[in-house]
C-alpha cells in the first residue's frame, strides 16, 4: 500500500509537469504555501492539522532567495504527539545580520526510546508494535534565537540562545497502564537518574560558517562548512552543566546542469560534561530545517532506521543522494518542479553513553542485563546503514513537499519507514 501511494503520486506529478512546461517567472511580493498537515511517519503514525509557509520576495531582485520567511504548524499524530511551531528567518530585518527564531511545543504520549548505544541494545520486533515497551512520555518546549553576521563574502559568524524545558515519564495512556516499558527498566537500573527525568536549560551558542552554495533550500552547486559549539551552565540549579560541538560539511555537484545534482552531508556531534538523558538525542543545527532536530535514526538523519535508535554521547552520520529533476511547470501562477532523490544514509557511534554500566562489569551482571533487555551482548561499534528514495514537489525553489521511503540494511535497526513532510533533509 505504501509503495502504491508513492508510485501513484510520482506518476501524477510527472504527468502534470510534462503537460505544463513553461518558462520560469521571477516571483515578487508575498507567496503562501498553505497545506493541510496530512502526512505519515513510521515512528509517529498519521499526522493531521495545518501548516503554512509564507515567503516575501519584495521586488524579486533576490529571487529565489526570499527576504522574509515564516512557517507555522499546528498538528497531531495518531500515536499521540501534538506539535505547535512558529519559525522566522530573514537576512534583511536587521541590516547586516541574519535572524533565525523559532518557538516549538511538542507533547508526545509515545516518544520512541530504544535504549543506549545502538546495537548494544537489543531490538525485539514483537514489542515494536502494539506495546509501550519502546516508548515513553515526553513534553518539550524549545525557543531558539540565532543571529549571523558577515566576516567576509562567504564566511559568517553566528551566535545564539536555545531554551529547553523537557519532561519525560512513563507512558500514561490507559491502554498501556499495566505494561512495563524499557524506559522504566532503565530508570530502575539507574541508567537514567532522577536528575535526568526533567529540567530546564539555556544553551549559549557560537559558530562559524563558510558557504558557497547557490541557494539554501535546494542547492545545485557549492559547499557549506559549519561548526557550532554550545555551552549550558547550571543556571536553574538542575545540577547538569554540559557542552557540545557539532560540525557539518555539505557539498553539491551539478552532473547534468541543474537537472541532476549529487549531494552529500557529513555530520559529527559530541557532548561533554553532564548532558541529561532527555537532551541526548537533540542536535545543534545552524538552521532548523525540520521541527525536530534529533538523531540518530528517523527522517532527519538515517532515514528508515527507527527514530532515536542510536542514542549516545557522540556520533557521526552521512547522507548521499542524487537529486533528479523530472519536470518543470507553471501552476497556480507559481514555478514548480518535480524531482526524485535516491539516497544512502549511514551513522555510527563515536562516544558511547554509560556502556560499562549498561552491560555490567561482570559475567553475572551481563546475563541479568540481557534478560532485562538492557544489553544485547554486542558492542556499540558498527555502521547503521539505510537506502531509499523519495519524490519532491518544489514551489519557487523554497517550498518543498517531500515523500521518502528508507530501508535499513540491518534488521536490528527496524523494518523501514515512510515519511511525508516538507524540505530536503540537507
Amino acid at each position: 500500500m505504501k509503495k502504491q501511494i508513492i508510485l501513484s503520486l510520482a506518476c501524477t506529478l510527472f504527468a502534470i509537469g510534462a503537460s505544463a512546461q513553461a518558462k520560469e517567472e521571477v516571483k515578487t511580493g508575498w507567496n503562501l504555501g498553505p497545506l493541510p498537515a496530512v502526512s505519515y511517519n513510521s515512528d509517529l503514525g498519521f499526522q493531521y492539522g495545518a501548516l503554512c509557509d509564507f515567503f516575501y520576495f519584495g521586488d524579486g531582485s533576490t529571487y529565489p532567495t526570499y527576504l522574509h520567511k515564516f512557517n507555522v504548524e499546528l498538528s497531531r499524530y495518531t500515536k499521540g504527539e501534538t506539535i505547535a511551531h512558529v519559525f522566522y528567518d530573514s537576512k534583511y530585518l536587521i541590516p547586516g545580520l541574519r535572524l533565525t527564531a523559532a518557538v516549538s511545543y511538542l507533547d508526545s504520549a509515545m516518544s520512541p526510546f530504544y535504549g543506549f548505544n545502538g546495537f548494544a541494545s537489543p531490538l525485539d520486533y514483537d514489542k515494536t508494535t502494539g506495546s509501550s515497551w519502546y516508548y515513553m512520555d515526553r513534553t518539550m518546549l524549545r525557543g531558539i534565537a540565532d543571529v549571523q553576521g558577515n566576516i567576509s563574502d562567504r564566511l559568517t559568524w553566528m551566535a545564539g540562545l536555545t531554551f529547553w524545558n523537557v519532561t519525560t515519564g512513563d507512558v500514561a495512556l490507559n491502554k498501556y497502564k499495566d505494561e512495563t516499558s524499557l524506559y522504566e527498566v532503565y530508570r530502575a537500573a539507574g541508567l537514567i537518574s532522577d536528575a535526568e527525568v526533567s529540567g530546564a536549560h539555556l544553551e549559549l551558542k557560537g559558530g562559524l560558517v563558510y558557504d558557497t552554495r547557490d541557494m539554501e533550500a535546494a542547492p545545485t552547486r557549492g559547499y557549506c562548512a559549519e561548526i557550532v559549539g554550545s555551552l549550558s551552565p547550571d543556571l536553574f540549579g538542575e545540577g547538569e552543566a554540559y557542552g557540545r560541538i557539532m560540525a557539518t560539511w555539505r557539498q553539491f555537484f551539478p552532473v547534468v546542469g541543474d537537472k541532476v545534482v549529487v549531494g552529500y552531508r557529513v555530520n559529527w556531534q559530541q557532548t561533554f560534561g553532564n548532558t541529561p538523558f532527555y537532551l541526548q538525542q537533540t542536535t545543534t543545527p545552524l538552521y532548523l530545517r525540520q521541527i525536530k532536530n534529533e538523531g540518530l535514526g528517523g527522517k532527519n538523519s538515517v532515514r528508515g532506521v527507527f527514530q532515536n535508535r542510536i542514542l549516545a554521547d557522540g556520533y557521526m552520520w552521512a547522507n548521499l543522494e542524487a537529486r533528479i529533476k523530472l519536470a518543470n511547470f507553471r501552476l497556480f501562477k507559481q514555478n514548480w518542479y518535480v524531482a526524485t532523490n535516491p539516497f544512502m544514509d549511514m551513522g555510527l557511534i563515536t562516544k558511547a553513553r554509560a556502556f560499562d554500566r549498561q552491560k555490567g562489569d561482570n559475567a553475572a551482571q551481563e546475563l541479568i542485563n540481557k534478560g532485562l533487555g538492557l544489553y544485547s551482548g554486542e558492542g556499540y561499534d558498527g555502521v547503521h546503514t539505510s537506502v531509499g528514495a523519495g519524490i519532491k514537489l518544489v514551489m519557487n525553489h523554497n517550498f518543498i513537499i517531500s515523500v521518502e521511503y528508507g530501508m535499513p540494511l540491518d534488521k536490528r535497526d527496524g523494518k523501514g519507514g515512510l515519511n511525508i513532510g516538507t524540505n530536503y533533509i540537507f
